[in-house]
């Protein structure tokens, strides 16, 4: 698998799991008295998270990524919906890298 397949798995599950975290789990805790939910998507999320910063940085180093580039994914990663806003440009550079010889 190449890295900005791996990038794109790793953001995807990374994204949802924050999703997950806020839309989910974070009521779940306030309104349905049960912060169990936030420490164990917490902990998945957090877990994620931090692959998403590793393949980040091999995708960055691999690709030659200019610091823009890399910024750009690492504060996606902060946002929710994020990381999938910015599949569309890894998407966009994987069928690019396809087409070139």
């Amino acid at each position: 698998m190449s890295i900005l397949r791996q990038l794109r798995l790793v953001a995807f599950l990374e994204g949802l799991s924050f999703v997950i975290l806020l839309f989910i789990a974070m009521p779940m805790k306030h309104f349905a008295g049960m912060p169990l939910a936030v420490r164990i998507v917490g902990m998945i999320h957090g877990i994620l998270f931090l692959a998403f910063v590793v393949v980040l940085y091999r995708a960055a180093l691999e690709r030659s990524w200019p610091a823009r580039r890399w910024a750009v994914a690492f504060i996606a990663s902060l946002l929710p919906f994020g990381t999938f806003a910015f599949d569309r440009s890894l998407k966009r550079e994987i069928e690019e890298s396809v087409r070139a010889p």
